[in-house]
């Protein structure tokens, strides 16, 4: 085995392969057993060892080793961030008045500045989600989530991305460009699935009254749609939770 699998740390130091874990599975399925074995280093070959079983609590105290030297950096927290791991970024944005842009046939190509409410989003390593807020202030554990009053979202606050522009990273310094990607990108179509707002004649004569200014400045509190899942929900199982 090539010992070229020097990787950097983020420090002026290298690190280099000092064990293996092999996973024995039959064909076509999932793993039955697993060995760790120590490696050594014989000039720029590094050579795996003799091994031994892999008992259950040796395999978590390992995984437990890693996933704290594989931690997070210590970085500033604006305000506006509820949670971060190792796979999502949760941020909250207050309500707020921000342009909106439209191309599809019973609208048409058109743009304007409206009411938004409250929003959550959530930027994961499998997708993007946004869900909408019945309140002004920053969000707690046990706040009730809402749809997203928007096109091109999927249920469980999933949404399509298609051609918008959005960062290939998921960290808190990328959270101005994944909401750029969903503001300025225009919406398109309702997409399937349950209701989004509440309007008696449907999302696309909601979207023409709120194009034509007439809510004001204040979001219609009253057309969200309720979710029966919270933030604390969102934050500890996911948007399908």
């Amino acid at each position: 085995m090539n010992d070229a699998i020097l990787l950097s740390s983020g420090r002026h130091d290298e690190v280099c392969m000092s064990g293996a874990i092999l996973l024995y599975s039959r064909p076509q399925g999932d793993p039955l057993y697993a060995t760790v074995h120590g490696v050594t280093h014989n000039g720029k070959r590094a050579v795996i060892g003799a091994g031994r079983p892999v008992d259950r609590q040796a395999l978590f105290e390992a995984l437990d080793s890693l996933a704290e030297r594989c931690a997070l950096k210590g970085q500033f927290l604006p305000e506006t961030v509820l949670a971060i791991d190792q796979t999502a970024v949760t941020w909250w944005c207050p309500p707020a008045m921000r342009r909106v842009f439209f191309d599809c046939a019973e609208l048409g190509n058109v743009s304007a500045v409206v009411p938004h409410p409250g929003l959550v989003f959530q930027a994961r390593n499998t997708g993007f989600y946004v869900f909408a807020l019945d309140g002004t202030t920053r969000p707690t554990p046990q706040t009730a989530l809402y749809e997203p009053p928007y096109f091109n979202t999927w249920d469980r606050g999933s949404i399509c991305i298609g051609t918008a522009r959005v960062p290939d990273r998921v960290d808190v310094a990328s959270i101005a460009g994944w909401e750029s990607g969903f503001f300025e990108s225009a919406f398109t179509h309702p997409n399937a699935g349950g209701k989004r707002v509440k309007h008696p004649r449907g999302e696309f004569a909601f979207w023409k009254e709120m194009l034509a200014g007439q809510f004001g400045e204040q979001f219609p509190l009253q057309c969200l749609v309720p979710m029966k899942q919270t933030l604390d929900d969102l934050i500890a199982r996911g948007p399908g939770a």
